[in-house]
């Protein structure tokens, strides 16, 4: 499997509009966060913050969410803060077959 955590690439979606464009960079997979209704307590979520332990869940998915850190241009670092875009959402996973929830 390819590497997933620290990889960079491109949010492409428009839930999180400010980021639109924005270069990101990978810091962890919320297996199953993108489900409806999914109980983050419950055995189906789980944070995946090891290529092992994303490899050992299947992989990246439609259904997951992935946090990201985007790039501040301006400052010529990555920003602190995490956003958690859908998988789909970004360059990296567009040829993920896109989920009918």
């Amino acid at each position: 499997m390819k590497k997933i955590i620290g990889k960079v690439t491109t949010y492409h979606g428009d839930e999180h509009r400010y980021m639109k464009g924005y270069k990101v960079r990978i810091v962890a997979v919320l297996h199953n966060a993108a489900k409806p209704d999914i109980d983050v307590d419950g055995p189906d979520y789980a944070t995946l913050s090891d290529d092992d332990d994303i490899a050992r869940a299947g992989g990246v998915t439609a259904h997951d969410r992935i946090e990201v850190q985007p790039f501040i241009e301006k400052e010529g670092r990555f920003s602190f803060v995490t956003s958690d875009p859908k998988a789909v959402d970004l360059a990296a996973f567009k040829r993920l077959p896109r989920k009918n929830d």
